[in-house]
């Protein structure tokens, strides 16, 4: 797994995580990759510090002054652009949703996102079993 340092034709940056660099070309090419915050898929790597473990304590970053400035990035709008991509891309299973995360973690059905509704019991049952659930906003809320 390696992480990469992304930006979009304007500028927005954020980080991949991708199995390898080829991986990561042949996703760009398909058009799978795109910002968080904008939706854009014309993607270009930035320079990314490779990191290997020596053991040797981590030396001290430069002052803050010595550092590149970065593009602030909207957090707000970020999460929501993310929150709007889960949603698209999200099967609506409605009130089965607990029975189908389930059936998906046991391997009874072919993984694939899901979205539908839950009562806050269940999705603390789901927690319990180790089954990784993440309460969001209707999509009404999303727009």
């Amino acid at each position: 797994m390696i992480v990469l340092n992304l930006c979009c034709e304007h500028e927005h940056l954020f980080e991949g995580w991708f199995a390898s660099a080829a991986a990561f070309e042949a996703q760009c090419r398909d058009g799978r990759v795109e910002c968080p915050v904008c939706g854009s898929i014309r993607i270009a790597r930035r320079p990314t510090a490779p990191y290997v473990n020596t053991g040797a304590p981590v030396p001290s970053r430069a002052p803050a002054a010595a550092r590149p400035a970065q593009p602030a990035v909207d957090v707000v709008a970020t999460a929501m652009a993310l929150l709007r991509r889960l949603g698209r891309d999200s099967e609506d299973v409605g009130e089965r949703f607990t029975e189908e995360a389930r059936r998906i973690h046991y391997g009874e059905h072919a993984p694939r996102p899901i979205k539908g509704q839950a009562s806050p019991d269940e999705v603390g049952e789901l927690l319990d079993e180790g089954i990784l659930v993440l309460p969001l906003p209707g999509d009404d809320d999303l727009h």
